[in-house]
């Protein structure tokens, strides 16, 4: 099977436009980069179904291995009405943004910025691990130590009570000393 270099490359270069596009904040960008995408990956499927061959129809005179294979035409298909779809639905929601607000770029939303600030330390992820994790302890394992109540764990750049860590992972609980904000979050 030769491959054709020509659509390997104008597959790569619709593939690195189409993922330039993706990234942007612009939504017409984005749809742009999602119809690139597709018929990259079209070229993908076409140039590996292999050679270019007869009809898939049958024949008695047609040797089985001259007739070409009709399952890349079927997956070419399959991703038109897809990419169509996912087109038709962007289209949809760019219109809706530019009747609704006037603008086509997607802005920073206060809760992302909120979220991007707060400290990555989950108490349930990140605490040491026990040497017995089940629920249900083994005959010979010995008993858990109860908890330090003076012991701190790292948050970020700063240190908090491992008590005041475990309760941010119990909803509807808070740690002791903390009261409650108007909007139901900490203060």
């Amino acid at each position: 099977m030769s491959i054709n270099l020509t659509l390997l490359i104008v597959m790569g270069v619709l593939y690195a436009c189409g993922i330039y596009l993706i990234l942007e904040r612009s939504l017409t960008r984005v749809l742009l980069g999602l119809m690139l995408l597709a018929n990259a990956t079209n070229i993908l499927i076409l140039a590996a179904g292999g050679y270019a061959g007869l009809a898939p129809l049958f024949n008695k005179a047609t040797d089985s291995h001259e007739y070409n294979d009709p399952l890349p035409q079927a997956l070419i298909l399959t991703s038109i009405v897809i990419s169509f779809a996912v087109t038709a639905f962007m289209l949809g929601i760019i219109y809706r943004t530019w009747s609704l607000a006037r603008q086509d770029d997607i802005q920073d939303d206060v809760e992302d910025r909120r979220v991007a600030r707060t400290p990555s330390f989950d108490a349930e992820d990140d605490a040491a691990v026990p040497v017995e994790t089940s629920e249900f302890p083994l005959p010979h394992a010995e008993p858990a130590a109860p908890d330090d109540t003076g012991a701190t764990v790292p948050a970020g750049a700063t240190h908090m009570p491992a008590a005041a860590a475990a309760a941010e992972e119990k909803p509807g609980r808070r740690a002791p000393g903390t009261t409650a904000g108007p909007t139901g979050g900490e203060e």
